[in-house]
């Protein structure tokens, strides 16, 4: 099965993670997630992985999070309009991201993604 690895190239992170598909001989195709952020039903996908915690799906540290105007807009909208948010912004998205038919991954944590991959 082929995944999508959405990854930004200078995050060292996600190179940690791409090393670690590389090693384990994962298929991927990258994808660069500022410019192509995940879509609606994957980030949906992912959402379920969290839990419904919508908090999860956001990279926190990044200065687009931290943005005064977003951190006001946020608490105002539904999970729709959220997720809507976070397929056209991919710097809001915390990273990298594993996904495939049922898997999808987020954050790195070797344990994990070795559990979840077999």
């Amino acid at each position: 099965m082929k995944f999508k690895f959405y990854e930004y190239e200078k995050c060292s992170t996600c190179i940690k993670a791409r090393k670690w598909l590389d090693a384990k001989r994962v298929s991927y195709e990258r994808v660069a997630i500022r410019e192509h952020p995940p879509t609606c039903p994957e980030l949906m996908q992912l959402l379920a992985s969290h839990d419904g915690n919508l908090k999860k799906l956001f990279n926190t540290s990044g200065a687009d999070y931290r943005d005064p105007a977003t951190k006001k807009l946020l608490p105002n909208l539904s999970v729709e309009e959220t997720l809507d948010l976070l397929s056209k912004r991919g710097n809001l998205v915390k990273r990298p991201v594993l996904i495939g038919k049922n898997l999808s991954l987020q954050g790195f944590k070797p344990d994990l993604w070795q559990k979840a991959l077999g």
